[in-house]
């Protein structure tokens, strides 16, 4: 599995150390078993943004602090240079980019996100968690499902909805789509 999603299981598992939580309570949390909860501490299976957001939102962590490790340290304003953003690619087809993972306090956690093609049958994946979210596409084209509504978004289209509807992503015509995600 991927070094950096080990590295956010061993994040998980001593922050759950810290706060005494049992992973009962965390499963809770993120509305798993706690058997579905222990496997990704164990770093052996992906870890959804949506989990993390879940996480962060229950025990006041901020989302890129469980994503990347690094604390905010500002708090007037946090310049991200272009292609600079601290970094995760969660599977080889997905990579999130955080635009502001230096600022603290953020009411909004904004990232850049490219998702590569992947072979056609392959099941889109579905992630929901609290709030609600933008996306804007900067280029190319991308298959959004909502609540088992299907969308497509081309460059310059973006959409405001509720992310606790069941919703994934898929790029379209064999290329890859890059797209600003806003998670409030």
């Amino acid at each position: 599995m991927n070094e950096q999603i080990k590295q956010i299981a061993e994040r998980l598992a001593g922050l759950r150390d810290a706060l005494e939580i049992t992973p009962e309570e965390m499963a809770g949390v993120c509305n798993l078993t706690p058997e579905q909860y222990m496997k990704l501490e164990s770093g052996t299976v992906d870890i959804s943004v949506s989990v993390l957001h879940q996480i962060s939102q229950a025990y006041g962590v901020e989302l890129t602090t469980l994503m990347f490790g690094d604390e905010p340290k500002m708090s007037s304003y946090f310049i991200t240079r272009r292609g600079k953003g601290i970094a995760v690619e969660r599977t080889k087809a997905y990579k999130y980019q955080s635009l502001a993972a230096g600022f603290a306090g953020r009411k909004a956690d904004p990232f850049m996100v490219t998702v590569h093609p992947t072979p056609d049958g392959t099941p889109i994946y579905l992630n929901s968690h609290p709030g609600q979210e933008y996306n804007m596409v900067l280029k190319g084209r991308m298959l959004l499902q909502i609540n088992n509504k299907e969308l497509i978004l081309e460059e310059g289209d973006s959409i405001y909805f509720n992310s606790e509807l069941p919703h994934g992503m898929k790029a379209l015509d064999g290329e890859k789509v890059s797209f600003l995600a806003i998670i409030l």
